[in-house]
């Protein structure tokens, strides 16, 4: 069984770049993705990360949705604690109208930013499943109060989270789960969707040489200095250790180490974002791990993860 391939972009401002240059290389990177055959393709909520571009899921959907054709595109995820329920299904039941059968919504519960912004963001106190329950009611084509989800706009539900708990709150629910590897990866999880930092290149020298920077960015947070992804000529000569949080290497590496997290997890679907400084080789990682697909396969049960 083959093993499907989507995307994570959180629109990285890195070192010398800017927001518009940001979401304008993601876009460039969505189009690149479906034509590399990838199958969805996820933007996050963060807010006050100066390195992240990414801060309105629901208008950043609207417009990859509207520079591509057939990809499924979505929010990976919105943080549903920092909106009314109503809101998100008014937003993405508006996105389902406009694109039918390609709108998902994930949804999340992490803070999403530092805790200043976290304050001044939340207003609700309501419990997280609670929240979720008036989503889903919200969503059903038969409600009467989220006018746009009328008549079937209705995007694909997945839960997102890091750790067991999240897994079994998305199984009480019959929601997919989507498992955020990349955050931890000390973490096993069954999952429909697993989502992993990959850095490939031509061969294992380059593609160390590209996670410099991410090696550095992680050191520098951990000694509680903030730094946007430097290049990887400024990030040669203060690397950090290798945490295992990134899969780095060439091809044939990549295959091997990509093979493992759907042993492991047993899932269909791998989502990769790749910590890349320059645009070019982060488009050239994609281009890479794309023609590695066929060489990955998965023994899940034909039907366990659904698109």
């Amino acid at each position: 069984m083959g093993i499907r391939l989507s995307v994570l972009d959180t629109s990285p401002i890195v070192q010398g770049s800017t927001p518009r240059e940001a979401l304008r290389n993601t876009a460039d990177l969505a189009e690149l993705a479906e034509q590399l055959g990838f199958h969805r393709y996820w933007v996050p909520e963060h807010h006050g990360m100066r390195g992240v571009g990414s801060s309105a899921p629901a208008v950043l959907t609207g417009h990859l949705a509207a520079v591509t054709s057939r990809m499924r595109i979505g929010a990976g995820g919105v943080l549903l604690p920092n909106h009314p329920p109503l809101v998100v299904a008014e937003q993405f039941g508006t996105l389902a109208a406009l694109h039918p059968g390609r709108i998902d919504l994930g949804v999340g519960r992490a803070p999403g930013g530092p805790p200043h912004v976290v304050t001044a963001l939340r207003r609700s106190s309501a419990p997280y499943r609670e929240q979720l329950e008036e989503l889903l009611t919200l969503l059903d084509p038969r409600n009467t109060i989220a006018v746009p989800v009328r008549g079937g706009n209705v995007p694909e539900v997945w839960l997102l989270g890091s750790s067991p708990g999240t897994a079994e709150l998305a199984a009480a629910l019959n929601i997919p789960f989507a498992f955020a590897r990349h955050l931890s990866p000390d973490q096993t999880c069954r999952a429909d969707l697993v989502s992993v930092s990959v850095i490939a290149a031509d061969d294992d020298e380059r593609a160390e040489w590209l996670a410099g920077p991410i090696r550095t960015k992680v050191r520098s947070r951990r000694e509680g200095d903030r730094i946007l992804l430097p290049s990887p000529e400024d990030a040669a000569t203060h690397l950090g250790p290798d945490d295992g949080r990134v899969l780095t290497g060439g091809p044939e590496t990549i295959t091997r180490k990509l093979q493992a997290v759907i042993d492991e997890t047993g899932t269909e679907e791998l989502m990769i974002t790749s910590p890349i400084h320059h645009h070019a080789d982060r488009r050239r990682s994609y281009e890479l791990v794309a023609a590695i697909a066929g060489g990955l396969s998965s023994t899940a049960p034909s039907g366990a993860a659904e698109p």
